[in-house]
């Protein structure tokens, strides 16, 4: 069996799919990886006619795919300190933003909802046009003046003083704060069409690759490097440590409050529909 898998070239997938996408898994599907970003495989999901068996998504992504994909209960990132950051040119409050363009790396990510969410209790009036951006240019435009402020996920935790940037607020403390749950961000989902067995075969082999990782970190360095796109390898690592956590190996009951927290908040605003009682069961 050889199954068709899109994620993307980030530490964290990297690192977590290392020794199963170089077959040193016992008893895993061989996989046929595709390397993309987090919007792309979401659009790949939305649009119904794509030919992937399994995709990394964002959890905000599920409402519209669930009938057509399972969420499998480990391989994704989940976690605590980790969540986007509205970035700035001056330091200020979330008021500052009513009215304001804002950079966001795609209006189907979880990154995007928590967005949101806060910036109904935070931002008077709401803010203004929100710009869809490349992840890698929002930084810049910031920077440069071209947008008020940007949505920033992953290793520009680490990065964004680099570029003069101010932190306005952090989505996972204030999400964080609020639920005193994990954060939810991205999801492993397989065709439901694979069947109960396979789907159960898949969720062993990612639980089983990642705890691989864990075991010898080393043999994943060559494949995390070779796609972190020049990253300084000290943020890969920042990176990989802080989205590849217990909640990697298994989502158990604290992950999957957050995700239905998340859904049902985000459902409640309007932002989603709304899940049906057992949209997350697996298989």
């Amino acid at each position: 069996m050889k199954l068709k898998i899109a994620y993307s070239p980030c530490p964290n997938d990297t690192f977590v799919f290392d020794a199963w996408a170089h077959g040193r898994v016992p008893g895993a599907p061989r996989l046929d990886v595709t390397f993309a970003d987090i919007d792309v495989t979401n659009g790949w999901a939305e649009s119904g006619t794509d030919t992937h068996d399994v995709l990394k998504v964002s959890y905000a992504v599920l409402p519209w795919i669930l009938d057509e994909y399972a969420l499998l209960p480990c391989g994704g990132a989940l976690g605590r300190g980790c969540g986007p950051l509205v970035l700035t040119r001056e330091d200020g409050t979330g008021a500052d933003l009513a009215g304001k363009t804002v950079a966001v790396p795609s209006e189907r990510s979880t990154a995007y909802l928590l967005f949101r969410l806060w910036a109904a209790e935070k931002v008077p009036g709401g803010v203004g046009e929100v710009v869809v951006m490349p992840f890698h240019e929002i930084m810049p435009a910031v920077r440069d003046g071209k947008v008020d402020a940007g949505l920033v996920i992953h290793e520009a935790r680490f990065t964004y003083k680099n570029y003069g940037l101010h932190c306005l607020a952090d989505m996972g403390e204030h999400w964080e704060t609020t639920t005193g749950l994990p954060i939810p961000l991205g999801a492993i989902v397989a065709r439901r069409s694979l069947g109960a067995e396979t789907l159960e075969l898949l969720a062993e082999s990612a639980r089983a690759s990642v705890r691989m990782a864990w075991d010898d970190p080393a043999a994943s360095r060559p494949y995390v490097m070779e796609h972190a796109q020049e990253m300084d390898p000290k943020v890969a690592d920042q990176h990989i440590g802080l989205y590849v956590n217990e909640f990697t190996a298994d989502l158990g009951e604290h992950g999957y409050a957050a995700v239905r927290g998340l859904l049902t908040r985000a459902a409640a605003e309007g932002l989603v529909p709304p899940l049906g009682p057992d949209a997350l069961a697996f298989p």
